[in-house]
């Protein structure tokens, strides 16, 4: 793998972070039952990262999720208690800039923050005894955050999930207003996804809307071709827009989401199930 991401003053430019970063400022709100929350401190030392962690259980798989631009970790409270029903452990990751997180948010920040983020939920886990495997996800920028740590921590990390990511940055770039070509801003300078995920070979998973307007379902083929991955999936839910698939695939989303980590994780298999059967009859003898 290279080193570790180095961005050009470019993508730092002020019009870049004012047309990719919506963020929104909000204080602290008590976790959800079942929910703890985890302060990072962020790549620059100095800047708090709030991010929240939902908890299923100690032998759980633990997801470690990337919102996307115009989100915070609050709006994923009810999320989180969807994914401990399914038996999976959900840690969103928040950005600087956003919810009760400080600083301000970038590119490099972000980048470089998520890094920060995965080894603090990795001593998390540790010191909680944790004993299940860690996946990355990423949705629409967060995708971004997940694709480098898969990239460049795959030793550290058992499945890669993209919803509505993209392989390209500056068709999104200039559709939210950036002047690239302005700022003499190349693709080759920006994130990458293309480059990266051919080099992933870790078992990935890809959700996208199939009405998806920001971000076209053919960026998300181009991830699935492009990928390097021998274990890959590819879903488009049908009618879901670039912030409605998860409401309109409903529990399937979850039920898709638990079916490939069960897959790549050896968990909740039939000979799993089988076993608890037998051993819950032989408890009621």
């Amino acid at each position: 793998m290279t080193e570790p991401y180095q961005t050009t003053t470019r993508l730092d430019h002020p019009r870049v972070s004012a047309a990719l970063f919506f963020p929104r400022r909000e204080p602290r709100n008590a976790p959800p039952a079942g929910a703890v929350d985890l302060d990072v401190t962020a790549a620059d030392g100095r800047s708090r990262l709030g991010c929240r962690c939902h908890v299923s259980d100690s032998s759980a798989p633990t997801i470690l999720f990337f919102h996307g631009n115009g989100e915070t970790v609050s709006d994923y409270d009810g999320t989180g208690s969807s994914f401990t029903a399914v038996g999976l452990n959900f840690v969103i990751a928040s950005y600087r800039g956003y919810g009760w997180s400080s600083g301000e948010p970038s590119v490099t920040a972000m980048i470089q923050d998520s890094g920060a983020v995965f080894d603090s939920v990795q001593l998390w886990c540790l010191a909680q005894s944790f004993t299940g495997p860690l996946l990355v996800m990423g949705r629409s920028l967060g995708s971004v955050s997940a694709i480098d740590l898969a990239y460049h921590r795959s030793a550290d990390i058992k499945a890669l999930i993209i919803e509505s990511g993209f392989a390209d940055a500056l068709p999104l770039l200039e559709s939210l207003g950036c002047p690239c070509r302005e700022l003499s801003i190349t693709e080759d300078e920006c994130f990458n996804n293309r480059a990266k995920i051919t080099a992933i070979e870790l078992p990935t998973l890809i959700l996208h809307g199939a009405r998806d307007q920001i971000i076209p379902v053919a960026e998300a083929e181009v991830l699935q071709a492009e990928s390097g991955a021998r274990n890959k999936q590819f879903q488009v839910v049908p009618g879901a827009d670039h912030n409605s698939l998860m409401a309109v695939a409903g529990s399937l989303y979850f039920a898709a989401i638990r079916q490939f980590v069960d897959g790549v994780t050896g968990t909740n298999t039939w000979r799993q199930r089988r076993r608890r059967f037998k051993q819950e009859g032989q408890s009621h003898n």
